[in-house]
């Protein structure tokens, strides 16, 4: 069923973010859960005049809006001219980009899957007046406990920080705030729009439809670490689109292996020395040009280079693995976690060939050649450390990989 596939590719996307240390947010809304809090915003609407009936659905008026083009700064009339067919949608539309707040179960939709009833007849929620509903609810305290949208959005909060895709800053963004502020006549609904740019596959938009479309899973598949895949988005600006290629991802692991080392390796190191005062100097501008990196539109490639510089630098070790821990509580990438030896982890098969050869010449006490074998190993990327229950391995940095599509 619907609810079935929904149900998998939530879990499906859940499971990736915790992959790759994505923190989960406090409250996790589904748009079905809010089905009341959808019908009284679009009711609202209705009875202030924004909102018009149709056989086919209830629309949004968007030249009862004053401040709909504030957003993308085109005007409503200009947005006339040119505009896509699918775009038009609805016969019974009075302008264009006028857009549904509820669909009835009529026409193409009459065998809609999913459907609840309203005052406008069964049906079901357009494409955004959830996404003003939910956070109405839970960031801008706009509805009491029993569902109501608060009269005239008195005691309702202008939200901070609203995230999303570059493709909905001309479409689904500027139809938030339509209704929203139609609605509850607070104004702004949010202080600060953050618009991502695309990640790309060879130079196209990662899709399903394009057959380019690649998943975490498919990374662990390969044998790449899924913090590599971390610090490789962390190495492009969010408004800058980022090419994904496997050949970019292996240049990352080998860059965040060898940061990782370096790191651990300080850790280390044994004794803190007391710092100079030009050492001191020299910590204190290293924690403030990472903070101003991050505060500086989460400008995350300038604060990976700050990293860097510290990992580089003249200051104590213990001072360094003190600055990265810092930082990496931004970056999450795991950096002060070393790899547990593993007996026998997932290798290439030429990596456990040579494993096995080693133990074999151990145990026909050809030591020297067994060390000359571990040298090899070690060149791949692994550490063989001996045990009684055999021989335990540990990735030190990656190992070459098919990294063709």
């Amino acid at each position: 069923t619907v609810w079935e596939i929904a149900d998998f590719f939530g879990k499906h996307f859940y499971n990736s973010m915790d992959k790759l240390n994505v923190l989960r947010p406090t409250t996790i809304a589904k748009a079905t859960e809010h089905i009341g809090e959808q019908i009284e915003l679009v009711g609202k609407l209705v009875e202030k005049g924004f909102a018009y009936d149709t056989p086919e659905a209830l629309y949004f008026d968007i030249e009862k809006f004053a401040d709909y083009s504030k957003l993308f700064g085109q005007k409503v009339t200009e947005k006339k001219v040119g505009v896509r067919k699918e775009v038009k949608g609805g016969e019974h539309k009075k302008h264009p980009y006028d857009f549904a707040l509820w669909f009835k179960t009529v026409g193409r939709f009459a065998n809609h899957t999913m459907h609840w009833e309203s005052p406008w007849g069964v049906g079901f929620p357009g494409w955004h007046i959830e996404c003003s509903a939910m956070s109405l609810k839970y960031l801008g305290n706009c509805f009491d406990p029993f569902g109501k949208l608060r009269v005239n959005g008195e005691q309702c909060r202008t939200i901070d920080i609203h995230t999303g895709g570059e493709d909905h800053l001309s479409v689904h963004h500027p139809n938030e705030i339509a209704q929203s502020e139609a609605a509850t006549g607070k104004k702004p609904f949010v202080k600060y729009w953050i618009h991502h740019a695309f990640l790309m596959v060879n130079g196209k938009k990662m899709s399903k439809s394009l057959g380019n479309l690649n998943t975490v899973e498919d990374v662990q598949n390969k044998g790449f670490e899924i913090p590599s895949l971390r610090y490789l988005y962390l190495t492009a600006h969010y408004r800058n689109p980022l090419n994904f290629t496997w050949e970019a991802l292996a240049s990352a692991e080998s860059a965040y292996f060898k940061l990782k080392e370096m790191i651990v390796s300080a850790k280390s190191t044994k004794g803190r020395v007391v710092l100079s005062e030009d050492k001191k100097d020299k910590v204190d501008k290293y924690n403030y040009d990472f903070i101003s990196s991050i505060n500086d539109d989460l400008n995350t490639p300038r604060a990976l280079a700050v990293l860097w510089e510290v990992i580089k630098s003249n200051i104590p070790s213990e001072d360094k693995y003190d600055l990265a821990m810092s930082f990496d509580e931004v970056l999450g990438l795991e950096l002060g976690k070393v790899s547990k030896a593993k007996s026998i982890p997932k290798v290439s098969k030429e990596v456990k060939m040579l494993i096995d050869e080693r133990e074999k010449l151990r145990k026909e006490n050809k030591f020297k050649e067994a060390d000359e074998v571990r040298k090899e190993i070690e060149k791949k990327g692994y550490k063989v450390e001996d045990s009684s229950k055999g021989p335990m391995v540990r990735k030190t940095r990656p190992e070459n990989k098919n990294i063709r599509n």
